[in-house]
């Protein structure tokens, strides 16, 4: 189930009891998030804490940046047992699009998907430029690169951005891996 921006902030604004976790990385909460969202980041999401914090709502919606990573948190969720939940339609992005609130930090990082393009399209690059003046053999870096967007197309499962997540710049001071202390 989907509920868009507009409902959603009514709702929220109507009194109705609404539990709002956000699926999104520790870095992309601190960015801008919604008032009262909770951080449960997709890749330790554990459904008993999602059943814990929303054990008194009337509803759970699963919040991310644009709607993907909060329909498989969905799909995750549903077959843990979960009910009651719905999809922010468009994300954070549409959120804010309808010009609704968002509390915001003034630090600033590249989102992590644009990290891992700006990482492959580099390390391709100069592998490409590598093979023609060096040797031919560094065409084996981007033909790497290659199977790993293969994967990650195919699974949704992305090395890269896994890793690139646990990088220094996309740490918060203070905020642990385990998510439930990082509210």
């Amino acid at each position: 189930m989907k509920i868009n921006a507009t409902e959603l902030q009514n709702s929220l604004q109507s009194g109705k009891n609404i539990s709002l976790i956000d699926v999104r990385t520790p870095i992309e909460h601190e960015e801008m998030h919604i008032e009262r969202s909770q951080l449960m980041p997709l890749d330790q999401l554990d459904p008993a804490a999602v059943k814990s914090a929303s054990s008194s709502a009337e509803q759970c919606v699963l919040i991310c940046r644009g709607g993907k990573r909060a329909e498989q948190a969905y799909q995750k969720l549903q077959a843990a047992g979960c009910s009651n939940l719905a999809i922010l339609d468009g994300g954070v992005l549409a959120w804010e699009a309808k010009g609704l609130p968002l509390q915001r930090t003034e630090r600033v990082v590249l989102p992590l998907m644009r990290q891992v393009q700006l990482t492959i399209g580099l390390l391709a690059l100069t592998g490409s430029i590598l093979a023609m003046t060096m040797h031919k053999n560094f065409a084996l870096l981007p033909a790497f690169l290659g199977c790993g967007l293969t994967l990650a197309g195919s699974t949704g499962w992305c090395g890269l951005a896994i890793l690139l997540s646990k990088m220094p710049w996309n740490k918060i001071n203070g905020c642990c891996s385990n998510a439930k202390s990082c509210n």
